[in-house]
């Protein structure tokens, strides 16, 4: 059993806050283990929505510690969300679904 679509959010301005955003990591981690309620970090992501600070965020398992990726664009209950938060991807991939539906652009067999 995994935490599945768990979500951390925090305002980040400075070094501290990333230092407390990383805090709130090991508290989320030392609470699956109480509760036995594991997380994967190898699928666990970072996305940055408007600051550019390259704080590395780590978790820690029995397996070992592992840098949390970054990520530019994450999919969430059929949403695309991006980092810049403009809908351009959900648009180009809901206009591409529309044109599989309708047969459009595509040729004839």
């Amino acid at each position: 059993m995994f935490a599945d679509d768990t979500k951390v959010w925090r305002v980040i301005e400075s070094d501290l806050d990333c230092d407390a955003l990383q805090m709130d990591i090991d508290a989320l981690l030392k609470w699956s283990d109480q509760w036995l309620l594991r997380f994967n970090p190898q699928k666990c992501k970072v996305m940055s929505l408007r600051h550019s600070r390259q704080y590395s965020y780590v978790m820690a398992d029995a397996a070992g510690t592992f840098v949390i990726e970054r990520t530019k664009e994450e999919r969430d209950l059929g949403v695309i969300i991006t980092d810049n938060l403009k809908p351009s991807s959900q648009c180009v991939k809901a206009a591409a679904k529309a044109r599989s539906v309708l047969g459009v652009g595509q040729t004839a067999p």
